[in-house]
C-alpha cells in the first residue's frame, strides 16, 4: 500500500510569528496614516490602540478554537466541527477571497510602485517576476518561505527604525509636535470618540494576517500551545508596531496639511522625514513589505486550499496532494500563483474589494464557533471565568467585527455576494441538492501528521 505524504511539522513559534507579521505587512501604517489622520483630527495612535483591543478579543477566540481542532483549516474547521458542515463549507469558501486574492493584490502593489520608478519598463514583467519568485519559494519548502519571510520583516522592521531615529531627529529640532515624548496623539481635550472609532474601523484591516498562522497548524509540533501563543503574539506585536509607527509618525505630523494628496502620503512621509535618499531606501522596505505579505499569504491560501482538497470538498487529486520530495501541496501553490498573475489586468480598487468580506466572514464565525462549542455543546459558562471567556469576550469580538461590516464598501459586499452565490451552487452539487452531507475533516489523519 502506498504512503500517503504528510505536511512536515517544521514550524517553531517565532516562525510562524514573522509569517503573521509578515502577511500583515508592518510598513502598511504608512500607506493609512494620512486617511486615519484626516478622519480622526491627529490622532492615529489612539484608533490603533482601539483596533488592537478589538483584534484581540478575536484573536482570542482563534487561540481557543485552535486548541481544540489543532488542523490547517481555520475558520472552515472550527464552524465546520462546531455549527453545520455546509455552513463550514461555505465560510471557507468565503474565506477563500481573503487568502486567495491577497497574493494578487501584493503583486499589484509591486506592480504600481516599480512601474513609478521605471516607467519605460512594461508593467506586466514586475507581475510575472513577483509572481515567479513567490511561487516557486513556496513550492520547494515551508522552511525556506518561512526562512526568507523573516528576512523580510526584520527589514521592514530596520526601515521603520530608521524612520524613528530620524523623526526624534527632527522632533528634537523643533519639528512637528517639537516633543519625542508627548500624549497629544493619543489624547486631546476636545477630541470625540466616533471619529477615533471611524478610524478604527479602517485600521482593522491593517490587522488582517494573524488569523493566517492557524493554517500552519499541521506543520508545526505541539500545535495546540504553539498556534494560540504564535496567534497573540502576531496580533499584539503586529499592534505595537503599528502603534509606534503612527505615533512618531503622528508627531511629526499632527495634521494633514503638508500633504498633497492624504490618501497616498507614504512618498512624501519618507521625503518629509529623510530626504530623498531615505524616500529610495523606504521605498525598498515598502517593496520588502508587499513580497514578504505576498510570499506568507501565498503559503497560507495553499494550504488551506489543501485542507479542503483533503476533506475532497474541492477535488481532492489535484488539492489534497503533497509533493513526496518537497512535502508542500505544489498544485495548490502553482493555482495561486496564476491567479496572481491577474494583477496584469485588475486595477487596486477592485482587488482590494475581494478580500475584506472574506476576512469579515471569518472574524465572525470564528467568534460564533467559540460560543457554539464551549457555551452551547459543552455548557462552559456556569463560572465567572468561563463565562466571560467564552462568552461575553467572543459576543464583544463579534460586537466589534459588526462594526466593520457597516463600514464595508458596497462593492465588497457585491463581489462577496456573488462568489457565495457560485459557492453555494457548488455545495448544491457536491451533497447531490442537500441530500448528501458534505465530506468531514478525519482527525486520526490530521493527528499522524
Amino acid at each position: 500500500m502506498e504512503k500517503t505524504v504528510r505536511l512536515k511539522r517544521s514550524l517553531g513559534l517565532w516562525s510562524i510569528v514573522m509569517l503573521g507579521i509578515g502577511y500583515m505587512t508592518p510598513m502598511v501604517a504608512f500607506d493609512t496614516f494620512g486617511i486615519v489622520s484626516e478622519q480622526t483630527g491627529g490622532h492615529v495612535p489612539a484608533s490603533y490602540i482601539i483596533a488592537l483591543m478589538g483584534m484581540l478579543f478575536t484573536a482570542a477566540s482563534y487561540g481557543k478554537m485552535v486548541k481544540v481542532f489543532p488542523i490547517a483549516g481555520s475558520a472552515y474547521t472550527y464552524t465546520q466541527k462546531t455549527m453545520d458542515a455546509k455552513l463550514g463549507f461555505l465560510v471557507g469558501w468565503a474565506s477563500l477571497l481573503d487568502y486567495l486574492f491577497l497574493p494578487m493584490v501584493n503583486a499589484l502593489l509591486t506592480k504600481i510602485y516599480l512601474s513609478t520608478l521605471f516607467p519605460t519598463v512594461p508593467s506586466w514583467i514586475w507581475v510575472v517576476g513577483f509572481v515567479a519568485f513567490i511561487t516557486l519559494v513556496n513550492a520547494v519548502s515551508v522552511n525556506v518561505a518561512a526562512n526568507f519571510n523573516t528576512f523580510l520583516v526584520l527589514f521592514q522592521m530596520l526601515v521603520i527604525t530608521i524612520f524613528i531615529i530620524l523623526v526624534i531627529k527632527g522632533l528634537m529640532q523643533g519639528e512637528g509636535t517639537g516633543q519625542v515624548a508627548s500624549i497629544e496623539p493619543f489624547f486631546q481635550t476636545d477630541m470625540q470618540l466616533s471619529p477615533l472609532v471611524a478610524g478604527a474601523t479602517i485600521l482593522c484591516f491593517s490587522f488582517l494576517g494573524f488569523d493566517a498562522v492557524t493554517t500552519f497548524a499541521e506543520e508545526t509540533p505541539n500545535a495546540t500551545k504553539t498556534i494560540p501563543r504564535a496567534i497573540f503574539f502576531t496580533a499584539l506585536l503586529g499592534g505595537i508596531l503599528f502603534i509606534a509607527t503612527s505615533y512618531f509618525t503622528q508627531s511629526y505630523f499632527p495634521d494633514v496639511s503638508r500633504f498633497k494628496d492624504p490618501e497616498a502620503a507614504s512618498p512624501e512621509i519618507a521625503l518629509y522625514v529623510g530626504g530623498k535618499l531615505f524616500q529610495a531606501f523606504f521605498l525598498a522596505g515598502t517593496l520588502t513589505g508587499t513580497l514578504a505579505s505576498g510570499l506568507a499569504s501565498h503559503t497560507s491560501v495553499s494550504r488551506l486550499l489543501y485542507v479542503m482538497g483533503r476533506d475532497n470538498v474541492i477535488p481532492k487529486k489535484m488539492f489534497g496532494y503533497v509533493h513526496p520530495r518537497w512535502r508542500t501541496p505544489v498544485f495548490n501553490v502553482l493555482l495561486v500563483g496564476t491567479i496572481a498573475l491577474t494583477a496584469i489586468f485588475l486595477d487596486l480598487k477592485t482587488a482590494t474589494s475581494l478580500i475584506n468580506f472574506g476576512a469579515l466572514i471569518a472574524f465572525t464565525f470564528v467568534n460564533l464557533s467559540v460560543i457554539s462549542y464551549y457555551v452551547v455543546k459543552k455548557k462552559r459558562y456556569k463560572t465567572v471565568k468561563d463565562f466571560f471567556n467564552f462568552l461575553v469576550f467572543p459576543v464583544i469580538g463579534a460586537s466589534i467585527v459588526a462594526v466593520l461590516w457597516f463600514n464595508l464598501s458596497i462593492h465588497s459586499l457585491i463581489l462577496g455576494m456573488v462568489w457565495t452565490i457560485i459557492g453555494i451552487c457548488h455545495l448544491l452539487y457536491v451533497t447531490n441538492m442537500f441530500r448528501a452531507a458534505p465530506p468531514q475533516i478525519h482527525f486520526e489523519e490530521a493527528n499522524e501528521l
